[in-house]
């Protein structure tokens, strides 16, 4: 996710999960070859099932149409040979929930994941990063609806 257009794909697909399916974002975080949100929903399952096969085929089609053969080719190297019905695998297979147990858990997960920019040098302080709600949590608009409710 080191361009715009395919992070454009992933707040576009959490923005129709939010109008459509109801899911809230209560903190994300995007980094560039891996995401961390906590979410809600009734089924997160399915949730996700649409989330992930709707950014991969649109992440797939910007990548081919940059013709960005070296990402491609990782895509194609990592996808798991029992797909056959894909030639490439952009996110790892399942998902995994945590469920987070009370408030205490919830603001440590979000201070967590929020660091996660600055753990890796890539900014100096959280807010700072723009695929971040972090953001959000100081008082600035960020890029999508969260959910601070919890």
């Amino acid at each position: 996710f080191t361009r715009k257009e395919s992070t454009d794909i992933i707040f576009e697909s959490i923005k129709y999960l939010q109008q459509e399916e109801n899911l809230k974002i209560h903190a994300y975080v995007i980094l560039e070859n891996h995401l961390h949100m906590i979410v809600s929903n009734d089924d997160l399952s399915v949730n996700m099932q649409h989330f992930k096969r709707h950014t991969a085929r649109e992440i797939i089609n910007l990548l081919e149409k940059g013709n960005v053969t070296t990402i491609l080719d990782q895509f194609k190297f990592y996808k798991r040979a029992h797909r056959t019905k894909t030639k490439y695998q952009v996110w790892q297979e399942g998902f995994q929930p945590k469920l987070v147990r009370d408030e205490k858990m919830m603001i440590e997960t979000v201070k967590y994941i929020h660091q996660n920019p600055v753990k890796r040098g890539y900014v100096d302080e959280a807010v700072h990063w723009r695929y971040s709600s972090a953001r959000d949590y100081e008082g600035i608009d960020g890029i999508i609806e969260i959910d601070k409710l919890w």
